[in-house]
């Protein structure tokens, strides 16, 4: 039992366990607490959005549809491993479970079958949707399940809970079969071994995406061309900057310059150290290589 987090207790926690996180627009304030009460927060619900990309899965979650008014989750986790922030309060996820399972999870014990509906689940637990078919076949890369392992135990740590106060939501009612793919004893497993440790620390990046900067700011890039050029040719400084601020990596409130600054350096040394491009073969890179500007327009425009 705990006193929710708030946005920015969040964020720390998350990027603190190694997350890569993207603060949507409007996220901090985007709830449904007139509804019902936001709290006491007793655990995560994990669950799966039988949904495919990034952008439509993003867009359910945050507004959701007539029968069930979004927000429907506080983090959307893509398959590359981004969190997304999308709603800090209650939400829409849990829905109405098991009090013998709340009890269960408050004790970290064994877990009883999900045979009730008689508790809001909205009220107590912080839920991820995590990107997926849920229909046993679509895979789930180990990015995705690192970043589930990783968000999971940021909040378990926050609040001093164990591995035990980790749920999927077929483990909350019996009216749902998510997440599907993977078995929740063993992500647990994962979580509670990841707790015998020091969190791994901040992912590099940059504005919303988050993370340390390291480095050394004395890097020259090669020449760019002139100009915006949202294509999958070398990019200008300032297309560099929109795809990096499309993909969260950098602050959508830096404004975009010809100059390759301190804060693009840092935003693509954390896009290569994410994806192990290395054009130096330095653990702090700042330069945009093919592979990797390929990777990143790719992530930010679908081509």
């Amino acid at each position: 039992m705990a006193t929710p987090l708030n946005p920015d207790r969040l964020v720390a926690a998350l990027r603190e366990e190694g997350v890569h996180v993207v603060e949507r627009p409007g996220w901090r304030t985007h709830n449904r607490n007139h509804k019902g009460p936001w709290g006491p927060m007793n655990g995560v619900i994990v669950h799966h959005t039988v949904t495919t990309g990034t952008d439509a899965s993003i867009s359910i979650c945050e507004n959701g549809y007539s029968e069930l008014p979004g927000p429907l989750c506080h983090g959307v986790i893509d398959k590359d491993g981004t969190v997304y922030l999308i709603s800090s309060g209650r939400a829409n996820h849990a829905g109405k479970g098991s009090g013998a399972v709340l009890s269960a999870v408050i004790a970290e014990e064994a877990l009883p079958n999900p045979d009730d509906a008689d508790t809001d689940g909205n009220s107590h637990f912080y839920g991820f949707e995590c990107i997926n078919l849920g229909d046993g076949e679509d895979p789930w890369p180990a990015a995705q399940l690192a970043a589930i392992e990783r968000a999971s135990a940021a909040i378990c740590r926050a609040h001093g809970w164990g591995a035990g106060s980790v749920i999927g939501h077929k483990e909350w009612t019996d009216t749902k079969i998510d997440p599907q793919g993977f078995e929740m004893d063993d992500m647990r497993h994962r979580i509670e071994q990841r707790l015998k440790g020091k969190p791994s620390g901040p992912v590099s990046g940059g504005g919303s995406a988050g993370g340390s900067s390291g480095g050394s700011s004395s890097y020259t890039p090669p020449p760019f061309p002139a100009g915006l050029a949202p294509n999958k040719s070398t990019p200008s400084a300032k297309g560099l900057q929109e795809a990096l601020k499309k993909t969260g990596w950098l602050d959508p409130s830096i404004p975009s310059s010809d100059n390759y600054g301190p804060a693009t350096q840092k935003a693509v040394a954390g896009f290569n150290a994410k994806h192990g491009l290395y054009t130096t073969a330095q653990p702090y890179d700042p330069a945009i290589g093919r592979r990797g500007w390929d990777l990143l327009h790719k992530l930010a425009y679908g081509n």
